[in-house]
């Protein structure tokens, strides 16, 4: 179901252009509906599969890779031209403060610790999702909502303190994503040294 809103949410936001809001605003406020209800449903599964100690397979595949599409699609969206403020002098502002280098920097994070996990499992550690992981997921499902929500239905080219603030949203997200790697790559390290000592 997750796949359908986000294929939904997609959709919206290509509806949605910055320089021609007034068209756009229903789409850009559909895709912020949309966008929640993914992220609620992803905290429901994951609620719901604690309660009822409930693992699967598919679960296991299909839970983390809607989550990724979901976030990482929003935010190869959000360095877009549709979110383009200005190109004045070469220089490109993005209404939503977010720059294509930074998107790069997300998705290498998320491939990162996917290879992270999987070497673990495949020699019998633990691959789970931990604390900062879960953190930064929140914070995604939080920032994501209200970039797009002053995006759309306010004027951050025209309100510098709003452009402000999804600029520090952004940098927010960011810092926490790529902190959110520590634990992981630690964890590798971990296992490796002790791999090496017992040989």
């Amino acid at each position: 179901m997750r796949v359908v809103i986000a294929a939904g949410f997609f959709i919206a936001l290509t509806k949605f252009h910055f320089n021609e809001a007034k068209q756009g605003v229903f789409f850009g406020n559909l895709a912020i509906v949309l966008f929640v209800v993914g992220a609620l449903t992803d905290f429901i599964d994951g609620y719901l599969a604690r309660k009822w100690d409930v693992v699967s397979m598919f679960g296991r595949i299909m839970d983390p890779f809607c989550d990724k599409v979901l976030v990482l699609g929003a935010f190869i969206y959000f360095a877009s031209p549709r979110f383009m403020m200005s190109n004045e002098g070469n220089v490109i502002q993005m209404a939503t403060g977010v720059y294509p280098w930074m998107v790069v920097v997300i998705i290498a994070r998320e491939l990162l610790v996917t290879a992270i996990r999987d070497v673990l499992e495949s020699i019998g550690y633990s691959g789970g999702a931990n604390w900062a992981g879960k953190v930064k997921m929140i914070l995604q499902s939080i920032a994501i909502p209200a970039i797009l929500l002053i995006t759309v239905n306010f004027r951050p080219d025209v309100n510098t303190t709003l452009h402000c603030l999804n600029q520090i949203l952004v940098w927010l997200v960011l810092i926490v994503t790529v902190l959110s790697s520590i634990p992981y790559v630690s964890g590798l390290l971990h296992v490796m040294r002790k791999s090496e000592s017992e040989t």
